[in-house]
Parts: structure tokens; sequence; C-alpha cells
């Protein structure tokens, strides 16, 4: 019972052959076709920011990883409807759908505990001295002591 599996075929045969890859292939290269035609409408400093997720029953979904680009591109939804209809591609298009979905791997600032300079925390302390409500008054001791260190 020693069988040997068939023998290697290339990338490309395996593609064009198999079902279910041949369906994912055609998939990815039918959303290709959309993500140019909509790039075609974007202006070129939103292109790197938005993707063409899915076009589906009249409702076109672009996944965009800049929120600032996002509420950009809803300000101009109206245009890009007009234009993205004249697309034979489009033309049924109802909706443009925006999501926000940040590239995972972007560089965060590490979080920081913000320090206040000397003058502000003297400031503090002096408001401090003259609070009666003791709570008040630990909150403000509190804040007072985020001071940056001293550059000597």
């Amino acid at each position: 019972m020693n069988r040997r599996p068939p023998p290697a075929r290339q990338p490309a045969t395996l593609l064009r052959e198999a079902r279910p890859l041949k369906a994912l292939f055609g998939e990815a290269q039918r959303l290709d076709r959309l993500q140019r035609l909509v790039e075609a409408q974007l202006q070129a400093a939103a292109r790197e920011y938005c993707r063409v997720a899915s076009w589906r029953e009249g409702i076109l979904l672009l996944i965009v990883t800049d929120g600032h680009w996002a509420t950009r591109l809803r300000y101009q939804q109206n245009r890009l409807l007009r234009q993205l209809r004249t697309c034979e591609e489009f033309a049924t298009l109802a909706k443009i759908q925006f999501r926000v979905q940040p590239t995972s791997g972007t560089n965060r600032a590490p979080d920081r505990i913000p320090r206040r300079s000397d003058a502000a925390a003297q400031s503090l302390e002096e408001a401090a001295e003259g609070i009666d409500d003791p709570k008040l008054r630990q909150a403000l001791q509190r804040l007072a002591r985020h001071t940056r260190p001293s550059t000597d």
C-alpha cells in the first residue's frame, strides 16, 4: 500500500485547472479590475489608503486604512457614485460603504505619561495649597508630581 503522490504541477497550471483555485483566482482578478476602476476616480493621494473589498448586489465596500481619508471619501461619496456608474462594471451601483481598517504593523507611538514643566508643577502645587477639599488637593498634588525630568 505504498502510494506515491501525483507529480508536482506548475502553479499557473493549478490556477487554471483546479476548480476551487480557479474560482478564487477569478475573483481576485475581478477585484483587481474593480480596484483599478475605483483608483482611476480617486485623488492620487487617496489611492494608497483605499482597497475594494467586495462588490455585491449594488453595494461597493471599500476598506480605508486611514480614518482621515475615510472621512474625506465619505464627503466625496456622491461624486464617486456618479463617476463609477459611468463604468459598465458599476452600472448598477446603488451605494458605497466605507470601512476603516488600519493596517496591522503600523508603528504607534509608545504609551507615555504626560509630563508637565517645573513651572506648571509649581503652579499646581500653589493651587493645591489654597484648596479646602482634601480629595481635590490630593489630585492637584498628584498632577504636580508628573513633571519633566530636568535636563542639566
